[in-house]
Formats: C-alpha cells, structure tokens, sequence
C-alpha cells in the first residue's frame, strides 16, 4: 500500500492576533491538501507564532502557560482542517495545561474529527529551566487504515528505545515534529532521526519550524522537513525519500510504501528489527580492568 505523507516547513513570523495565526494555517494547509496526502505533519510549538502578541518579555513561563487559553480555538481549527480535506493531521505540538502542569503535547486528528494526543516524554533544558514544562509517561501507537503511527517530538526521537519500544509493537511510520534554533541541533535530531529508520526498517517523517520570532528563546530557527527511509535496496540510495530546502517555508511531500516495508523488515539485507539478541540485554555490562588501570587505581 502506498501512502503519502506531506511534511510544513512551518515558517514562523510576527502576527497581530489569532486571525493572523489562523489564516496562515489554513493557507498552508490548503497547500498541503493539494498535493492529497494520507499524512499532513506541522512543526513542534509552531503555536509559539501566538507569544508574537502576547506580553512574553517580563515572563516567559507565564506567557507559555497562557498559550493553554488558545488550545480550544487549536483544537477547533485543526478539526476542521482534517475534517475539510480528509488527511489526518498531525499538529505539530501545543503547549497545554492539564491538572496545573504544563505538557508539549502533539495532537493528532483524525478524517472523521477524532483526536489524540502524544505528550513530550524527554525534555530540553530550555523546556524543564525556562518554561517548566512536565513530563510525558507513556507512547500510543495509533493504528490508521493508512498503517500503524507513532509521534515522537523533536529530541524524543535521541533516545532509541523509545523508536524500538514502538516499531516492536507495529509502527510503520515515525512521525517528528521539531523546533530547533541552530544548525547543530537541527542535525541531532536530524542525524537521530535517520539512525531510527535504519535500526528498526521504518519510515521516519520530520519537519521544522524555520523563520524567527522576537520572543525569548524563539529569536531565530534552523529547520529542514525529510522523509527517511531503511537503506536498503528497495528504497531510495540515501535512504531520504524527499527533502526541503534548508530554512525554507514549504510543503515536502514523498509517497511510502507499507508492502515494501514488510518485505524488507522480512527479507532485507539485514533485518536489525528482528535481529535484536535479547538475551544479551538482560545482562549487566562485565567491567574488565586491565592490569595498568589496576595499577593507577
């Protein structure tokens, strides 16, 4: 089965007000609809356009928190999107209060106005010091008629068990929302990314935010949507079905194929989602000395 992902290069810039917000999203929505994907993913906190409006100079944990006032006005927008054009929609993330704690959730809607969420499990720095955000705790693996998806943002995607924990349960698709400020941490999530779709034969979509805003931690964006793939034969040479151009505001677009996906999880050269030696993992690490590091100790 072939299915079409369509990844936003979601560009931020000033705006005056929700509409402001709205308009662009409807336009790059349209844009991607276009193009009559199965997927439609936006960037992590492309929501944080709303602080270009919102007093966040004196205090950017208490402006962030005050981003939860627009998440039914989000959640509304993004219903309507999906519904309109039949793709489901992975909104990037949106920063929300539940029980006085703040979570980067990517929200995930449905043809049919369905939503789902997938909160932010590992935190940044900038995330735990500067906005004091919480912890997620638990992965979802959603099954769509389109195969079985999982969302992992931004620097959740550094941390291979949760990719493996995933792709064991069923995932044929990664989806990765990101925000990063500079070219070195776009490529760590980048680079991740990539590792991810080899070492459990899946297909790994993820987009950025590029652009910048006047708002504290948020001034300038390095970003590049990708869709990955396993490197292997059946797949492109690189294993990159489609890229963007860097820092660009854009739609990227490349079709995926499930059967090839099984076949080469099955049959392909290597096959490390199913080589994995489990027993070895149960046991500790043996640490050796040698002799001179006996000696200086």
């Amino acid at each position: 089965m072939k299915v079409r992902i369509a990844a936003v290069q979601y560009l931020l810039r000033s705006i005056k007000d929700w509409d402001g917000f709205e308009n662009q999203v409807r336009f790059m929505l349209k844009a991607a609809a276009e193009y009559k994907p199965n997927f439609v993913m936006l960037p992590e906190i492309f929501t944080s356009q709303l602080l270009s409006f919102m007093d966040a100079d004196t205090d950017i944990k208490a402006a962030v928190r005050r981003m939860h006032d627009f998440t039914p006005r989000y959640q509304d927008l993004m219903i309507e999107m999906a519904r309109k054009y039949g793709f489901y929609l992975i909104a990037g993330s949106h920063p929300n209060l539940r029980d006085g704690l703040l979570y980067n959730t990517s929200f995930m809607f449905s043809p049919q106005g369905e939503m789902f969420m997938q909160d932010k499990i590992h935190r940044t720095r900038w995330e735990r010091e500067k906005w004091d955000t919480s912890a997620g705790s638990k992965l979802h693996l959603f099954q769509t008629e389109y195969g079985a998806v999982s969302i992992l943002i931004c620097y959740d995607i550094e941390f291979p068990e949760l990719s493996r924990m995933v792709c064991e349960a069923g995932a044929d698709i990664l989806f990765v929302p990101s925000s990063t400020d500079d070219r070195q941490g776009y490529w760590r999530v980048r680079y991740c990314a990539h590792a991810r779709a080899i070492e459990n034969q899946v297909y790994v979509a993820m987009t950025s935010t590029v652009g910048n805003l006047a708002v504290e931690g948020l001034g300038m964006h390095y970003g590049q949507a990708c869709i990955m793939t396993p490197s292997d034969f059946p797949f492109s040479r690189d294993g990159i079905a489609a890229e963007g151009v860097t820092n660009m505001e854009q739609v990227v677009v490349a079709d995926v194929d499930l059967d090839a996906l099984m076949q080469n999880r099955l049959n392909g050269t290597t096959i490390p989602l199913y080589d994995k030696m489990r027993e070895v993992y149960l046991n500790p690490v043996d640490i050796v000395k040698t002799r001179s590091s006996a000696t200086k100790s």
